[in-house]
């Protein structure tokens, strides 16, 4: 097991009505400000909710942050923090609404220019604290210091992270996600599992506690996610997906391993540069990723197929190829689609990609730094 620190600062206040408790969460003087996605809140009851607990305090709102927050939305939102003199930030939505907090919250007292930070690294101090009403069990932003944002101009797509905008409290209640879309569910639910694979699909360092954690999140998003789609209404499913989401990505199972994240990068550029959603970048690339790096994650792959999939046999080989398949054809079972075709991007754009892999630095990906700009266009090829 690799040398490691963990301090996961979040309070997770997990459960129904739990909404009631932001209140006494609130710094004294609170000047908050409201950030919120498309509206779909103010339709299902949850913005009602969350204002009635903020009645005693000041409240400025700053609806309408897009679905792979763009960074224009968020330097307005940044402006209004700053002209309101806000103090704290309650982000409702999903992650990415989540992430955009993140982001205003480093960029409020921060003198030089945003995009610094996202692109360069930028050191910020004193960022405005953060809560979280989870609406969109995925990204796991909720109760990590993660943040991606996009900026269509340049067509990029960018991350920074700090466990100083890492949020302080997290609500998560199972019934938020009743009236989601079957197509967020879906997203979400290949989200979280694609995050434990990329902490989990490497190559084994005697980790054995972590795997077995891995594991049980991906069995459980595994027998739980069809659920979710088909029986909409059950509190238990929708709070094991919550919950799944959640410790997916808090931090635990990718301590003391080696990660890949390969499948993220190149996955973000076809948000970046077609507008996919972030779930069906991953479905896309993760498949066919795997084929490519079979040998270098053979041991690990074998260990998926084994203990999750059930596969077992003499012929490693064919063991890969059916754990490859099986979880291609998971992903299609959450009704999202795994070929670029499927969502009509020609085989030609991938000279497209390959450039903006470039621009952006992407040129050594995966837990070895082995994925370079020729390997990346053969995982693309693979996927068309």
């Amino acid at each position: 097991m690799l040398n490691f620190t963990f301090k996961n600062r979040t309070e997770i206040l997990f459960g129904e009505d739990q909404v009631q408790e932001i209140a006494s969460r609130l710094p004294e003087h609170a000047n908050v400000l409201f950030l919120y996605g498309g509206g779909s809140i103010k339709k299902n009851g949850i913005f009602d909710d969350v204002t009635k607990v903020l009645s005693s305090v000041n409240v400025i709102e700053f609806g309408g942050v897009e679905p792979n927050p763009e960074y224009e939305t968020l330097l307005r939102a940044v402006q209004v923090a700053r002209d309101n003199q806000v103090n704290f930030i309650l982000a409702v939505g999903g992650g990415s609404v989540i992430d955009g907090a993140k982001f205003i919250a480093a960029a409020v007292n921060f003198a030089g220019n945003p995009w610094d930070i996202l692109v360069s690294g930028a050191e910020f101090s004193d960022p405005l604290p953060i809560g979280a009403v989870l609406t969109l069990p995925a990204t796991g932003s909720e109760s990590n210091g993660n943040s991606v944002v996009n900026r269509r101009e340049t067509a990029q797509k960018r991350a920074f992270g700090s466990d100083s905008v890492q949020p302080v409290f997290a609500v998560l209640d199972p019934t938020y996600t009743y009236s989601l879309p079957p197509r967020q569910v879906s997203n979400g639910v290949v989200d979280a599992f694609v995050h434990v694979i990329e902490q989990y699909l490497t190559y084994p360092v005697n980790a054995p506690l972590q795997d077995r954690f891995a594991e049980g999140i991906l069995q459980t998003l595994l027998t739980e996610g069809p659920k979710a789609l088909s029986t909409p209404h059950d509190y238990d499913v929708r709070a094991n997906v919550m919950w799944s989401a959640t410790m997916a990505l808090n931090g635990l199972i990718g301590k003391g391993v080696p990660q890949d994240w390969a499948t993220h990068m190149i996955g973000h550029e076809l948000t970046a540069l077609y507008s996919l959603d972030h779930a069906q970048t991953l479905a896309i690339v993760l498949p066919s990723l795997m084929f490519v790096q079979r040998e270098q994650k053979k041991s690990k792959i074998l260990q998926l197929g084994e203990r999750v999939f059930g596969i077992t046999g003499e012929d490693e080989g064919r063991c890969i190829d059916l754990t490859i398949k099986a979880v291609q054809d998971f992903f299609e079972d959450m009704q999202v689609k795994t070929r670029l075709a499927d969502y009509q991007i020609e085989k030609s754009s991938i000279d497209d990609i390959v450039a903006n892999l470039e621009k952006n630095g992407m040129t050594a990906l995966g837990e070895h730094g082995d994925i370079d700009l020729a390997k990346a266009r053969q995982i693309l090829n693979l996927a068309a």
